[in-house]
């Protein structure tokens, strides 16, 4: 999260897919009511808990692969950013047989699972099932969007915290390095960072050094009411390739 907060700050297309070692739950920046039982989990550790740069509400992450976009001079129509945004994504589950469509719902955050619902800025199936939600953040006319591409679900873990099963989702014909590679491809022809030609390359030390003095604005300060929550972990991101 910290990362993709300081990628945004660079004023720079960027790119990047990434997993995590462990299950985390990511709050939505706007989030400020929690299940009381969530810090619960965080304190036992069978969690992480974090705060998203990015809106909406809260996303369990471990059976999924997250992507984050950074796009300068972006349509400031959020709509038509999110239609853009997502093409790669259109694009890919239709190459694998799987194809998804905008959802239709109404966003509201009376839910706090961010997959109970399909508004417009998520894709989803012809069945109604859920396989991505994104969320947005604009700084100075330039777009962070964050979504999370559900693969794995872990059944148990999601009863656990959000009292009900994930999205039954159809399994995809390929996984793994096969998947991201589709997924990379399908995005270095759609996005718009694509436009003006593409360096893939690892952060270097110093840009982690910088990214590392912001991690505590997404490990803490997370609001139970009136009451700060102090977190016992964080997530470390496997950083898959930043482009």
């Amino acid at each position: 999260m910290a990362t993709d907060a300081w990628l945004l700050g660079q004023d720079a297309p960027s790119f990047r897919l990434y997993s995590w070692a462990r299950p985390t739950l990511s709050l939505g920046f706007h989030q400020r009511s929690i299940e009381a039982h969530w810090s619960d989990l965080a304190r036992a550790g069978v969690i992480d808990l974090v705060r998203r740069p990015s809106g909406g509400r809260a996303v369990l992450h471990g059976g999924d692969i997250t992507y984050g976009l950074v796009w300068p001079g972006a349509p400031l129509e959020r709509q038509r950013a999110y239609g853009l945004a997502c093409r790669w994504l259109l694009e890919a589950f239709a190459e694998l047989g799987h194809p998804l469509q905008a959802g239709t719902q109404t966003a509201t955050m009376q839910r706090s699972n961010c997959f109970a619902s399909g508004t417009p800025a998520d894709l989803i199936h012809a069945d109604g099932a859920k396989r991505i939600g994104s969320a947005q953040l604009w700084r100075r006319g330039c777009l962070l969007q964050h979504g999370s591409i559900l693969i794995n679900p872990a059944a148990d873990l999601w009863q656990l915290v959000f009292g009900c099963p994930p999205p039954r989702l159809a399994p995809l014909p390929i996984g793994g390095s096969a998947l991201e590679s589709l997924l990379v491809q399908s995005a270095l022809r759609w996005l718009p960072a694509a436009t003006a030609g593409t360096i893939e390359r690892p952060l270097s030390g110093a840009e982690r050094a910088q990214i590392g003095a912001g991690l505590g604005n997404y490990r803490e300060g997370l609001w139970e009411g009136s009451a700060a929550v102090s977190l016992l972990a964080s997530p470390e991101a496997s950083i898959d390739r930043t482009t």
